[in-house]
């Protein structure tokens, strides 16, 4: 009966940033991995997490028609799986797009304010920051002081306040509005539920 053919174990360019089999070229490597129990079968000794020589782990590697896989270059010695190259980049790509779904990018949205900011100005922008919370926007609120109106700094305060005030459903300040230069600025997140919202949709 014929025996099944094997894979060849020639020397894989390394199209990624993993080195593999025959690639890895340093004399000691540092053998981690979940199959160290079908490793110890074909090495005919047990093996452990722990610091081999490499060409004992390419024998190994090509017994079991699998690949070693050096995923960590810069350890002392470099950290080797003995798996399926292929199969490892798919679960690579694979955790690092989920990762990057998790990765939200903030966004923040600017609303201005002078110190005498009329009511209908004010109903104006309240709106547009709601819709901004809303969404999962960050707003970054700032009554700018021009000239001699820097002396109003207490009604910039007060507009700011009120403002937190009528947004309190759908967010909050991250700290009490403050002076930078000749602004007055307040930074308000979004509650969960418009993040939950924003997330459902």
């Amino acid at each position: 009966m014929a025996r099944p053919r094997r894979k060849s174990f020639k020397p894989e360019a390394p199209k990624f940033k993993f080195r593999t089999n025959l690639y890895i070229k340093v004399p000691e490597i540092r053998l981690v991995g979940d199959n160290l129990d079908e490793i110890s079968e074909v090495a005919g000794k047990t093996i452990e997490p722990g610091v081999y020589r490499t060409r004992d782990a390419q024998s190994w590697a090509n017994a079991l028609d699998l690949d070693l896989v050096e995923i960590s270059p810069k350890a002392a010695p470099p950290v080797c799986k003995i798996i399926d190259y292929k199969k490892f980049l798919y679960q690579k790509k694979k955790k690092d797009k989920e990762l990057k779904a998790k990765t939200v990018k903030t966004v923040i949205k600017e609303i201005r304010f002078g110190p005498n900011t009329d009511d209908h100005d004010f109903e104006f922008k309240l709106r547009h920051a709601k819709k901004f919370l809303e969404e999962g926007s960050k707003v970054k609120a700032y009554v700018h002081f021009r000239g001699r109106t820097i002396v109003f700094k207490d009604r910039g305060q007060l507009l700011l306040l009120r403002f937190l005030k009528e947004l309190e459903e759908h967010g909050g300040a991250e700290a009490l509005p403050k002076m930078e230069g000749r602004r007055m600025i307040v930074m308000i997140a979004p509650n969960k539920t418009a993040k939950k919202k924003k997330k459902a949709e």
